[in-house]
């Protein structure tokens, strides 16, 4: 195999083709296609009810109601569990977070088993992020929702997913952290990590993301760099209903 075939094999990360979901006769999605690299942060952007989340969970394999094709790092999953891609290394971080309340930050740390070698080891884990460190006996029930959205994230690095699904990671929380988790983002990008979030907030989109698609009544209407999607806040904006 020559230098080019494998960098031109190992350049996409993720690859949605023609993605299309239903619940039940009800089309969600219609012919979605997107990539995503390692290293980079692509933005799904559109009002609610776009079908933002439900691409996701196709990924994930949790909604299963679809027909097109998926492939992580040039394979294809289309017929994998939701188990089966997670230990490839896809990690999901729904919008609620999925903490475990009654369990301490040290106890919801280890709970997904390491699937890869490139899993981040616990120091890793304090140095990214210390604020769960100095937390770890603190129960779900009492960790603030930016912490909680910090927990999500680092349990499924800690488990060694190349491939983040964020829904919604700003959802709910202060702008200072916000910032923060687009902090922590960018630094878990550079470290190879792709990742793939949902977002309303077209301010924070466009501080963490590299590129961004625009989803209307389930189509991606457009693909934009980040900086075009800078120029077009406005619109965008006014597009959203915000």
């Amino acid at each position: 195999m020559t230098e080019t075939a494998a960098m031109t094999e190992t350049a996409t990360m993720i690859e949605v083709d023609g993605l299309s979901a239903f619940y039940g006769e009800a089309q969600v999605l219609n012919e979605v296609s997107l990539t995503v690299r390692p290293g980079e942060v692509v933005t799904l952007v559109g009002r609610n009810g776009a079908g933002k989340t439900t691409l996701l969970r196709s990924i994930m394999g949790l909604h299963r109601e679809a027909s097109g094709s998926i492939s992580f790092d040039g394979k294809p999953i289309d017929t994998w569990t939701p188990n089966a891609r997670a230990r490839a290394g896809i990690g999901w971080v729904p919008d609620d977070r999925g903490i475990y309340a009654s369990l301490t930050v040290a106890e919801n740390l280890p709970l997904p088993p390491v699937v890869h070698k490139d899993a981040w080891s616990m120091e890793q884990i304090h140095a990214t992020f210390p604020r769960l460190r100095e937390r770890r006996s603190s129960m779900g029930t009492q960790l603030s929702g930016g912490e909680q959205q910090m927990l999500a994230i680092a349990r499924v690095l800690r488990s060694g997913s190349r491939l983040l699904l964020l829904d919604e990671p700003s959802g709910g929380l202060a702008p200072v952290i916000v910032q923060r988790i687009g902090d922590i983002i960018r630094e878990i990008t550079a470290r190879g990590v792709a990742v793939l979030l949902v977002e309303q907030n077209v301010k924070f989109a466009s501080t963490v993301a590299d590129r961004h698609y625009l989803l209307s009544q389930g189509r991606v209407v457009e693909q934009l760099s980040n900086a075009d999607f800078q120029a077009r806040e406005g619109e965008l904006l006014e597009h959203l209903g915000m």
